[in-house]
């Protein structure tokens, strides 16, 4: 990942260079690398790079050859060998970084550049000629962008891949909607991706295909592992972290195999197969908890059974704690939810990005595509299951992926996510959603358990069964119950009943419902304007008209009551 700020039709854009450099250094933690900028008419571009593809040529931001279009990217296009070689020789390339691609595309299909795209990323792009700016959001919101407006400085729009970037200078800040593209000669945000599963209300009917749900994963892992720099995997000892850590052990082996050419370019071809990604000799995995979790314990039978190199890190309730506010600060958010399991997942990559590692891959996605939150077996009908999936989706960019890109990136560590990948979504939410619900005689997410269930195949299993067939645990409570139960009760001493009951007249209707969640928003005031910051944010709860209990811990569902005391 890195960091991108940028502003538009800024009336005095060379005395504001200064100020845009600085605000740029506010996510220098994204891309610790290099930093660039360029700057024309009245728009500048600033990057912050972290070098993970293309790593002597690839410092931004890019540039065609008459530098009259000037383009920053945060992300990773996996596709870009394949563009490259559609595109022939009408484009002169000047490096061997994936993003440099968006140029091209651009240039032939202006704004519907980004549907050509497969990957996650957030970009800008300023054509100097039409003094016309074009900025992006992949599809589900994997990396973060935000936009803003001043009232100081009307007619200037400014993007950033933090909003902290922003706040300063930004009465008016919104999220960038995934899957959407802006133009400043228009001046508006319009939706550029548009999926076949889209409407939650038009309920599937595609019949299931385990072996399709095996493949498609296992090729949007392959693409994912494209990097020129030592990689790892997120190991938490789940079902979605350990099938993943499994399909990348195995394919970073077939990847060693291979007679790769030094010239070659990193990333996969026409057929989907990977060159010229670096790893160490073995898979590296890291896990993190409380000692003795439940994640650590299901963490290292996993390691062992598929051969990482595995590294366990624990932390102590104090450490957790301490950290909390930097957390808040780099997710920007106070979603209860989101900074519970947030807080071990940045513990973690600051370790990770210590021991040389710059990319790792990561489970996020597969409990909303799949409908693997505990609360869906209360789903009253596949529709409703069906519906809940595609918000749940709809609405990652707020939680889940907003966790896995903010909470690495506070260390220049970059996640990857391979559940999210296009086609994978393609199939997997087409899937007829009655093969999908919890039933007495179906755990959660069975079809993707079934789809790597090697029971009667020639194959060498990919997890061992206890694993695979093992009930669901939200991360921040697989790290360790305590920590939960923890939070709680600190927020009870911070928190006096005086000030819950009277919450803060700025906070309007968005009112915490638990001193746990008063704190947090207390937190998050402390580092951002409520008035300006706020609106960006959406809380997770379960699906309260289902019978749902408030407290987002999977341990207030049912099903994992009833697991439990067994």
């Amino acid at each position: 990942m890195c960091g991108i700020f940028a502003c538009h039709h800024h009336p005095d854009v060379i005395s504001f260079k200064p100020k845009a450099l600085q605000l740029s250094k506010l996510i220098r933690h994204r891309g610790p690398d290099w930093s660039g900028n360029f700057i024309k008419n009245k728009t500048i571009i600033a990057h912050e790079r972290l070098a993970i593809v293309g790593l002597d040529s690839g410092a931004q931001p890019l540039t065609n050859e008459d530098d009259t279009l000037a383009l920053g990217v945060n992300g990773e296009i996996y596709n870009h060998v394949i563009i490259r070689r559609q595109l022939g020789g009408s484009y002169k390339f000047k490096t061997q970084s994936d993003c440099e691609v968006i140029i091209p595309l651009y240039q032939k299909y202006d704004i519907d550049c980004p549907n050509y795209l497969d990957g996650m990323f957030a970009f800008v792009l300023y054509d100097a000629v039409k003094d016309r700016m074009i900025a992006s959001r992949d599809p589900i919101g994997i990396t973060s962008l935000y936009m803003g407006r001043a009232s100081t400085c009307p007619g200037a729009v400014f993007f950033a891949s933090e909003m902290k970037s922003l706040s300063e200078v930004c009465d008016d800040i919104i999220v960038f909607p995934p899957g959407h593209v802006y133009d400043s000669a228009t001046d508006k945000i319009t939706r550029y991706f548009n999926p076949s599963w889209w409407d939650g209300s038009r309920v599937p009917s595609t019949p299931l295909d385990y072996m399709a749900i095996r493949t498609t994963l296992e090729a949007a892992v392959r693409k994912r592992l494209m990097a020129e720099v030592p990689y790892g995997v997120l190991l938490s000892g789940g079902l979605d972290s350990s099938l993943i850590a499994s399909i990348a052990a195995r394919e970073t082996l077939k990847a060693q195999s291979l007679d790769i050419d030094g010239e070659s370019l990193t990333g996969v071809d026409e057929r989907g197969n990977l060159s010229g990604a670096a790893s160490w000799p073995r898979l590296h995995s890291y896990a993190v908890g409380l000692p003795g979790a439940p994640d650590l314990v299901a963490a290292q039978k996993v390691a062992k059974f598929i051969g990482t190199v595995h590294h366990e890190h624990t932390f102590t309730l104090q450490e957790g704690l301490d950290a909390l506010s930097d957390v808040i600060y780099h997710l920007e958010t106070y979603d209860v939810t989101t900074i519970r399991a947030s807080t071990p997942m940045y513990l973690l990559s600051r370790k990770i990005k210590a021991q040389g590692v710059k990319m790792v891959l990561s489970g996020e996605g597969a409990d909303e595509i799949f409908g693997g939150y505990l609360y869906f077996g209360a789903a009253p009908s596949k529709d409703d299951f069906h519906s809940e999936t595609v918000q749940r989706v709809k609405n990652l960019h707020f939680a889940d992926c907003l966790r896995a890109n903010k909470s690495t990136c506070a260390w220049g560590l970059e996640a990857r996510v391979p559940f999210l990948d296009k086609a994978f979504l393609e199939l997997v939410m087409n899937i007829d959603p009655a093969e999908k619900m919890i039933t007495k005689d179906r755990i959660e997410k069975y079809i993707l358990r079934k789809a790597f269930d090697t029971t009667g195949e020639d194959v060498r299993p990919y997890l061992p069964d206890e694993i695979l067939w093992r009930q669901k645990e939200q991360f921040s409570d697989g790290v360790g119950y305590s920590w939960i139960d923890c939070l709680k009760d600190t927020a009870e001493k911070f928190v006096s009943d005086e000030d819950f009951v009277n919450p803060k007249p700025e906070w309007g209707e968005d009112v915490p419902t638990t001193k746990e969640a008063y704190w947090y928003r207390c937190m998050f005031d402390e580092h951002f304007p409520s008035q300006t910051c706020a609106s960006t944010v959406m809380r997770w709860i379960p699906k309260a008209d289902w019978g749902c209990a408030e407290d987002p811990s999977g341990r207030y569902v049912k099903s994992h009551l009833s697991a439990v005391s067994q």
